[in-house]
């Protein structure tokens, strides 16, 4: 394997180049393995995506064209001890997230305590102040969270940051390992992997126990999808399908007698929890943006009632915020009484005069993001940016200071793909999933590895160039 490619933590191998423990049964494997054999392979799993249709499109294209997901063959893998102190601190960040969605739309005593600046919310587009006072279906604000993860050293997590609002990606977890086990049974029965493969019968499950007081014993789940022209709509039918849930659009349903129902062959029937994949501005045309044709029209006024779950709930969106983001040690610790098992990034936030002063100073070291943005779209990567790029960020950030927060170019770890000159490392990171119910937090097993396939790149996004891979978390 060539070198660190500048990164300060390679994930499989040492220093002194030998093999890390977690990597030892893969790379024994590996080498036993003709190279030619894993080329076809290789191919094996492009043909395998492409028949499954697994593909997103890319918004601001001419064509906004659809793509296969790139998806490398060698796997990320994770011991069972590293696994157990993610997991903590995952579990502990997810319930600090929860509590603070009550909190802010309820007595606000964080707001209170000075811990956190009121403006941070009062004009912040993603606080919903219909959910003031209201309480969801088994307090759970937060039913399916993405917490994204970077690994800078052999102990060293950091989390990069939070989707409590619709977090995307877990179809491409799902489907990296089944064709991981399609392509490389002997591995399956070689190493012991925790499974994921039972993810969309947990994530009912979980869904199900979410349900509010009216719904019988059998709760009626469905997926909300803005349809078929939405980059993510593959991961919206393919979750649908696994569940055994309806797929269904807003014209679908609509609201009859005080509960929200759907369309089906034999007249309409109430539905008890909705898993939407809409953003809470097109979610009800008459409580939020009238224009929207992608929403059911009342059914806010439903779910105030207690006649309907929404997952995630409208208002969760504020916690994706990277200006909220870069308080979340303080939120941990002022719900949980615990220090943040997981710390962030080093965050400087715009909006304060003495840390814009900083970044502006320092732009060519620095990353930029906006603090509503996603996706890899509207941010700068200081050392990668030309002199005309950085200087027009500049611009951006005098005018709107509290738009943006900064952080350091991160030495990302790595982990080897495979290339047609053999294993080489490249940047990843890695977004577990995690379910919230009134019986508990529960967290998949490993998650979605993202990988930046351009030699040097620190932009995992599938929009922007990144591919995927197979993660694994070892049993015990």
């Amino acid at each position: 394997m060539s070198g660190s490619d500048g990164a300060k933590f390679d994930e499989m191998r040492a220093e002194d180049g030998s093999v890390r423990p977690a990597y030892a049964e893969y790379c024994d494997w590996l080498q036993a393995q003709e190279k030619g054999w894993m080329r076809r392979k290789g191919f094996e799993a492009e043909s395998f995506f492409r028949r499954t249709g697994i593909t997103f499109n890319v918004y601001g294209e001419n064509d906004a064209e659809e793509r296969l997901i790139p998806f490398d063959m060698v796997p990320r893998i994770i011991t069972g001890g590293e696994w157990r102190r993610l997991s903590r601190g995952i579990e502990q960040r997810v319930r600090a997230l929860n509590a603070f969605m009550h909190d802010l739309y309820h007595r606000q005593e964080i707001i209170r305590s000075g811990r956190l600046p009121e403006r941070l919310f009062r004009n912040n587009e993603a606080w919903l102040s219909q959910m003031v006072g209201f309480t969801p279906p088994g307090g759970v604000y937060t039913h399916i969270v993405g917490i994204d993860l970077v690994r800078t050293g052999p102990d060293e997590f950091l989390v990069l940051e939070d989707n409590a609002r619709t977090p995307s990606g877990v179809s491409y977890m799902l489907e990296n390992r089944e064709t991981m086990m399609a392509m490389f049974p002997e591995l399956f029965s070689k190493i012991q992997v925790r499974p994921v493969s039972n993810y969309p019968r947990r994530l009912a499950k979980s869904l199900a126990a979410c349900a509010p007081e009216c719904a019988g014993e059998n709760p009626t789940v469905a997926v909300l999808t803005p349809g078929i022209y939405n980059s993510a709509y593959f991961e919206h039918a393919f979750l649908a399908d696994q569940m055994g849930a309806e797929l269904v659009e807003g014209t679908d349903l609509r609201v009859i007698d005080g509960r929200v129902q759907m369309r089906t062959t034999s007249g309409f029937q109430p539905i008890d929890v909705l898993y939407r994949r809409v953003d809470d501005d097109f979610l009800d045309p008459l409580t939020f943006n009238p224009d929207s044709v992608l929403g059911i029209p009342g059914i806010f006024d439903v779910y105030r009632a207690g006649g309907i779950t929404i997952a995630n709930a409208p208002g969760t969106g504020i916690s994706d915020d990277k200006a909220i983001y870069a308080f979340m040690p303080e939120i941990v610790q002022f719900y949980t009484g615990e220090a943040p098992i997981l710390p962030n990034v080093e965050t400087w936030r715009c909006a304060d005069p003495d840390s814009l002063k900083h970044v502006l100073d320092n732009l060519p070291e620095l990353v930029v993001k906006e603090v509503h943005g996603s996706g890899g779209y509207g941010m700068l990567i200081g050392p990668t940016a030309s002199k005309k790029e950085i200087a027009a960020f500049r611009q951006k950030l005098k005018a709107k200071p509290h738009n943006y927060i900064a952080q350091p170019t991160l030495s990302l770890s790595t982990c080897p793909i495979f290339t047609k000159a053999g294993l080489a490392p490249r940047h990843v990171d890695l977004r577990p999933f995690v379910l919230v119910s009134p019986e508990g937090i529960d967290i998949t097993p490993g998650g979605l590895t993202r990988v930046a396939l351009k030699k040097g790149s620190l932009v995992v996004n599938s929009s922007q160039g990144g591919g995927t891979k197979d993660s694994w978390v070892l049993a015990d």
